[in-house]
């Protein structure tokens, strides 16, 4: 058979009956033959309950003390699956990232991958144990554990799968697959069999999280074949990996991010290089930023709007004032917005399709503030408060109901 690395999330292992039906999914796949290799997060709400107590202590502990911390929840989870797979009948043994030979960065709390030493992992697979995995940690060149951040573990798995050149990394969620629009929201929302690379990527990047988008990349780069599927309904998922396709453009999903917030700079001198200077700040203090739209604006000024996440909207403003002589009141920072796109390669080379989905907005009475295009995507930044309609109704434009 072959290689398969599997990944379960916080919610699948919530609790005991949970942990137990996870070991039987791993232990079905092993006794169909396959060397298998399983990567957990911390159970159902452990991170955000360590983080609780943290701050119980210390209103702002250090990013380095705050991995030590976090790193303890898949600790908890690893050993539990390991013990409910050995109940089954299977050999398991358990590690945490530093034992599986992961090596990252020094960015306490969002560190990169930097290698992977393998070799643990290959002895365990070739003694034929069941190796489970701490995900979303390593450990960085002074020997402290680190975290790898939002969507870590999904990284993590993916990172094994390339490693170890498995024939599949099996992402298990509480959904069915990768869908048109989140199913919980829009009734009229399909599953898809397959999607490419660079779709799921802008679908993860512009809000849906079904995947991480750090894994999606590194995917991508190591052609690891990905499989969206249920940890809690045996039903085929969605695969994720080169698609070939004819010219048609095809939408493949609308998806919603409210963790948005626009900034407006008003009254800037109209003069070469101002915006260099503020996006260069920026860079410096790691914002990454989205949609951006310059403006002329009056007696030798202009304006610039842009989005960054609502956690990096302070930094932001200081950047700014760190870049130009202005007040406050030239400053305009709006928390109550929301970015919906709609994704599908070939947008750019098909006439209409920008326009169609300004018309399911229009008709909906739902203003447009920004908007941003690519061969892959539209996005447009709207009010909050009208999100959910938003996306309903680009997704019946797009995908009516079968």
């Amino acid at each position: 058979m072959g290689l398969i690395v599997q990944k379960f999330g916080g919610s699948s292992v919530a609790n005991a009956e949970r942990v137990m039906n996870v070991a039987r999914i791993v232990t079905e796949t092993y006794r169909q033959g396959n060397d298998v290799v399983v990567v957990v997060s911390a159970q159902g709400d452990t991170t955000d309950d360590l983080i609780a107590k943290a701050h119980e202590i210390n209103e702002k502990p250090s990013k380095r003390e705050l991995d030590m911390l976090m790193t303890s929840g898949e600790q908890i989870s690893i050993a539990l699956l390991s013990m409910a797979i050995e109940k089954l009948g299977c050999p398991a043994v358990s590690l945490l990232g530093w034992q599986a030979g992961f090596n990252t960065s020094s960015s306490y709390g969002s560190a990169r991958i930097k290698s992977i030493k393998a070799d643990r992992l290959k002895a365990e697979v070739d003694r034929h144990n069941i190796v489970v995995v701490a995900g979303f940690q390593g450990i960085n060149k002074y020997d402290d554990l680190t975290t790898l951040g939002r969507g870590g573990s999904d990284t993590s798995a993916v990172a094994i799968a390339a490693a170890m050149h498995a024939d599949r990394c099996q992402i298990f969620t509480d959904v069915e697959g990768v869908f048109t629009a989140d199913p919980r929201k829009v009734p009229g929302a399909q599953k898809l069999q397959e999607i490419t690379y660079d779709e799921m990527l802008e679908l993860a990047t512009l809000g849906a999280q079904v995947l991480n988008n750090r894994s999606v990349e590194m995917a991508k780069k190591y052609n690891v074949e990905l499989e969206v599927l249920s940890s809690l309904k045996r039903v085929p998922g969605t695969i994720v990996k080169e698609v070939a396709k004819m010219e048609k453009m095809l939408v493949r999903g609308v998806t919603k991010d409210t963790d948005v917030a626009r900034i407006s700079i008003t009254n800037i001198p109209n003069i070469p290089g101002i915006a260099f200077k503020l996006f260069s700040k920026l860079a410096q203090a790691r914002i990454n930023v989205d949609i951006i739209l310059q403006s002329v604006g009056r007696d030798g000024t202009k304006d610039i709007s842009f989005t960054v996440s609502k956690e990096n909207a302070e930094g932001a403003i200081e950047a700014i004032h760190k870049t130009f002589d202005i007040d406050d009141k030239d400053i305009i920072c709006d928390k109550n917005v929301a970015k919906i796109s709609i994704v599908g390669a070939g947008m750019e080379t098909h006439p209409g399709t920008a326009s169609k989905m300004f018309e399911a907005l229009f008709e909906h009475d739902i203003n447009i503030d920004m908007i941003a295009t690519s061969e892959i995507k539209i996005s447009v930044l709207i009010d909050a408060k009208d999100a959910d309609r938003a996306v309903s109704a680009v997704h019946k434009a797009f995908l009516p109901e079968e």
